[in-house]
């Protein structure tokens, strides 16, 4: 359902997420050498909606705004439950994660906003809402990838912007830009975004949501390729 946002605050004080897509023939390109032109998008798609399903799932979540184009993507993620806002800028992965966050706060002015990453296939809910609760105690929060390299989410609090700034080494960026880096242990799940075959196989040691679960037995684990001597 594409559904509009409820005005005016929420009592409990739950988050909205965004989450950001690029067109689905784009995504994940690191895959490609893994998993091949026809599986990468859909397992593209599929990292998506076990990441909105489980985020949807979550307690300390309110709702989630899906930033994408493609019209795939659009009408998966919209039947999850997701809100879907066309890409109007069409300036990359932070001009996109920026006007998401501006356009839930057009409809709710003191939201709680934070920005999650797409490729979370093993996400749980519970671990999720650990993060969010640990994100409440600072205005700008980030929670590192499994690398310790780039940024997973990226939560700001009511009245405060959210300033992205993911993309390569954007754990640095984010500390640069004066957010608290969330620790915690026991959240692997928030942490292992995946890009390479090799990540998707660590994912699944940690359990993967039922799309990609689909998708990963059927066509058997993933060929990874192993550094040469």
């Amino acid at each position: 359902m594409d559904g509009e946002f409820a005005t005016d605050t929420d009592p409990t004080g739950r988050w909205s997420l965004v989450v950001p897509l690029k067109p689905l023939r784009l995504a994940k390109s690191r895959l490609a050498g893994t998993a091949g032109d026809a599986l990468r998008p859909r397992l593209a798609l599929a990292f998506a909606q076990d990441t909105v399903a489980a985020a949807l799932a979550c307690a300390a979540v309110r709702d989630v705004a899906v930033v994408t184009d493609d019209p795939t993507a659009a009408a998966e993620l919209s039947a999850l439950g997701a809100r879907i806002v066309p890409d109007s800028p069409g300036g990359g992965l932070n001009a996109a994660l920026a006007h998401g966050a501006r356009v839930v706060r057009t409809r709710r002015p003191r939201a709680a906003v934070a920005a999650l990453n797409a490729d979370l296939p093993a996400l749980r809910p519970s671990e999720l809402g650990r993060v969010l609760a640990a994100a409440e105690h600072f205005p700008r929060a980030f929670l590192a990838d499994a690398a310790e390299i780039g940024t997973t989410l990226l939560a700001a609090a009511p009245g405060t912007e959210l300033n992205p700034a993911f993309g390569g080494p954007s754990r640095l960026r984010h500390l640069s830009s004066g957010a608290v880096e969330i620790v915690l242990t026991g959240v692997d799940s928030v942490r292992r975004d995946v890009d390479t075959g090799d990540d998707l196989l660590v994912a699944a040691g940690l359990g993967l949501g039922p799309h990609t679960a689909l998708r990963y037995a059927a066509h058997g684990p993933l060929p990874v390729r192993r550094p040469g001597p």
